[in-house]
């Protein structure tokens, strides 16, 4: 009985693997992958996409930069939906017709996006509500084309920067649990209201309020809210607003998320973001970012490092933070994370970016193979996203240095004084103990070398590399010392008459020429070989 659907299933998954081929042809693969080729083939493959190009525009620590700048552009507004078919979608989520709920519904909608559609509506008691509607069957579009990527990926190299950085397989399971969090508006509804919850008590916050009747999984009503969006400034400044102001209570919220709910809005763009009545509403919940306690307090230990100069502290950040793809070249990583603290060492805080430290973060964890949490690397982006607001609408406001400020009132805020000076006796105990033992060890350290028994371990960490590069040098060499043997033993074959003879050169003569011609032919391939890569 399952087989004809399976063969239904096979057919239009065939379909749609010919349609994406047939794209990337039109792109012409084969003459490069450049940032401006990437976007337009994932538009024009349409809403999927789409979706995964914004999702991947958040992960620096996967794509060079100017990949996620040019696909940043994949937010805006895609092609809408008929009318018709939101009406259908409204009245098969509530079983009747939507006309039941809604007095009126614009036709016109305020915004279309990859995954949902929004028009404004009024209730039948005359409540002004947006209503944000889900795509037709997005979820089987997307569950198909992804099925395909996985196929495809063994068939196709996406980007040559990051094909030794990431599993693509792990990548696309990323950016499918992601979007499925994305296509469940009652986890939306859920984000909301736990945002409500976390900033109830700052009376310069709004946003809007769910209708938890009416929302389902795939329809979200919510109350319209009546702002202007914060890059205006213009308007704002026109009707008495102070920018600054603004961008100091926007940035201490923000900061406030992160460090203190360690749930925080992941894509805070201008329009997202309204002036309303003089609070600052936050919009659009559909990607929320969510630290662990651990991610957290490493985030702090980071920050603290940068600020403090301290280089062995930010390499055990990046170490426990990330799961590293490949063997770790502490040596290098060590280099480079200097290089970085370095950079930043004489700077004052006013004058750092903390999005620019977040993208060199990434950077370097980029370089060394370590694969970020999916939760820093939103954050990261963020930041990045909200700094940019800041340099718009307020450029006078240094968001690292209201978090260093928060993080600094955090500490004295939760000072334990008698929980200290416990933690400092315990650890002066512990350390007379060890001091106490060092004489009676060096004695027997002593006496173990005087005996011939001591014996020194080392460990050249990132000396792989080195010792292989040594490794071939010698064996070509060797290989060069062989043809050189060949040649000279066959040349003095070459003054005997040692038969059989072929002509007037005996056989070991020219087999040892046929064969130091082989060796040195392999020799020059692979030294040929080595110059290309």
């Amino acid at each position: 009985m399952s087989e004809p659907y399976d063969k239904e299933k096979s057919k239009k998954n065939a379909s749609r693997l010919k349609e994406i081929i047939l794209t990337l042809r039109k792109y012409h693969l084969h003459r490069g992958f450049a940032p401006e080729k990437l976007y337009g083939i994932l538009e024009d493959l349409g809403p999927t996409y789409v979706k995964i190009g914004q999702i991947l525009s958040m992960r620096q620590d996967m794509l060079p930069k100017a990949y996620c700048d040019e696909l940043t552009k994949l937010r805006s507004n895609v092609k809408p939906l008929d009318f018709q078919e939101v009406c259908a979608v409204l009245d098969e989520e509530y079983g009747c017709s939507y006309k039941e709920k809604f007095a009126q519904i614009d036709e016109k909608p305020l915004g279309s996006a990859s995954i949902a559609q929004v028009h404004s509506a009024t209730l039948t008691d005359g409540q002004e509500v947006v209503i944000k509607v889900q795509r037709p069957n997005i979820y089987e579009t997307m569950s198909k084309d992804i099925s395909i990527l996985k196929r495809a990926i063994s068939m196709v190299k996406m980007v040559s920067d990051i094909g030794n950085v990431m599993d693509l397989r792990a990548v696309i399971d990323e950016i499918w649990n992601t979007a499925k969090e994305e296509m469940d508006f009652l986890m939306e509804a859920g984000h909301m209201d736990r945002f409500a919850q976390l900033n109830s008590g700052i009376s310069y916050i709004t946003y809007p309020k769910v209708y938890h009747a009416l929302t389902t999984k795939h329809v979200l009503v919510m109350e319209r809210m009546k702002g202007i969006p914060v890059d205006k400034v213009d308007k704002l400044t026109e009707l008495g607003y102070d920018m600054n102001e603004i961008g100091q209570k926007l940035a201490e919220n923000f900061v406030k998320q992160i460090l203190d709910d360690a749930f925080f809005h992941a894509d805070p763009h201008p329009g997202n973001i309204w002036i309303m009545d003089g609070k600052i509403a936050w919009l659009d919940f559909g990607m929320m970012g969510k630290l662990t306690g651990r991610d957290k307090e490493l985030i702090r230990s980071a920050v603290t490092a940068i600020v403090n100069n301290d280089i062995y502290q930010l390499k055990n950040v990046f170490l426990t933070l990330g799961t590293a793809k490949q063997p770790i070249d502490h040596a290098l990583l060590y280099t480079d994370v200097d290089d970085m603290v370095s950079r930043y060492g004489n700077l004052e805080l006013g004058n750092m970016n903390l999005g620019v430290v977040f993208q060199e973060f990434m950077q370097v964890a980029n370089k060394h193979h370590i694969l970020l949490p999916q939760s820093v690397t939103m954050l990261g982006r963020g930041v990045m996203t909200i700094e940019g607001v800041l340099r718009f609408c307020a450029p006078e406001i240094n968001l690292l240095q209201i978090l260093a400020t928060h993080m600094s009132n955090e500490f004295f805020r939760n000072l334990d004084w008698n929980k200290e000076l416990k933690r400092t006796g315990k650890g002066l105990y512990t350390l007379f103990n060890k001091v106490a033992v060092i004489p009676s060890q060096l004695s027997d350290l002593i006496q173990m070398t005087v005996k011939g028994q001591t014996k020194i371990n080392l460990d050249i960490s990132g000396s792989e590399a080195p010792l292989k590069r040594i490794d071939r040098m010698v064996n070509r060499i060797i290989a060069a010392v062989i043809i050189m043997a060949l040649i000279i033993g066959s040349s003095l074959l070459c003054l005997t008459e040692i038969r059989p003879m072929v002509g007037d050169i005996p056989l070991l003569a020219m087999l040892g020429y046929i064969l130091a011609g082989i060796i040195g032919g392999i020799l020059v391939f692979f030294m040929v070989r080595k110059k290309k890569k």
